[in-house]
């Protein structure tokens, strides 16, 4: 009986240990507020697919409400956003089919090159509000080690298949601030 409730002392300790750690990690980089998602831009006076770091926008104009987001040194990432509805169309002001999505944080070049750090699916309700939670990803696997500094930061917010847990075409990009309101 003794050893068990040392085993139990233990196990909260080092469960405890976790959470404290989870906690005190310094942020890497916050994101407070949204830009949708236009899938076309111009080039050179020529309309082109709206491309960011290699991942290609979803195929109709999303918005983004509100979005507050931090990710951690520790790679843990914290995201809040509402009002993720489509902006055009006739299925404008819902989410269609998509009921899931996922974050990707791109940091380094502005380019197809950039590390691309991603969160596993989470729920998308109907008005197109969502939290994601958890460890980001580079293999999609295992728990991402992330650079001390994350130059050029961009968070996007992509549909995400719960099946394959797959992240898919991005509908809203992060703006990078400090957090507060």
């Amino acid at each position: 009986m003794r050893v068990s409730k040392v085993l139990l002392v233990m196990t909260l300790a080092v469960a405890s240990t976790g959470v404290f750690a989870y906690k005190s990690a310094r942020p890497l980089v916050t994101f407070n507020g949204a830009i949708g998602v236009d899938p076309l831009t111009a080039a050179g006076g020529v309309d082109v697919s709206n491309v960011v770091r290699g991942i290609n926008p979803g195929g109709r104009a999303w918005v983004l409400r509100k979005l507050h987001a931090k990710v951690g040194s520790n790679g843990v990432i914290s995201a809040r956003g509402s009002g993720l509805l489509f902006s055009s169309g006739d299925l404008i002001g819902t989410r269609g089919a998509v009921t899931h999505v996922a974050a990707t944080l791109a940091c380094g070049p502005t380019d197809a090159t950039a590390a691309l750090f991603t969160s596993a699916p989470s729920p998308l309700d109907a008005a197109g509000d969502f939290h994601i939670k958890g460890a980001l990803t580079q293999d999609g696997v295992n728990a991402a080690v992330m650079p001390a500094t994350c130059d050029n930061p961009v968070l996007l917010i992509r549909s995400a298949n719960v099946v394959t847990g797959l992240p898919g075409s991005w509908f809203a990009a992060g703006i990078p601030g400090d957090g507060d309101d």
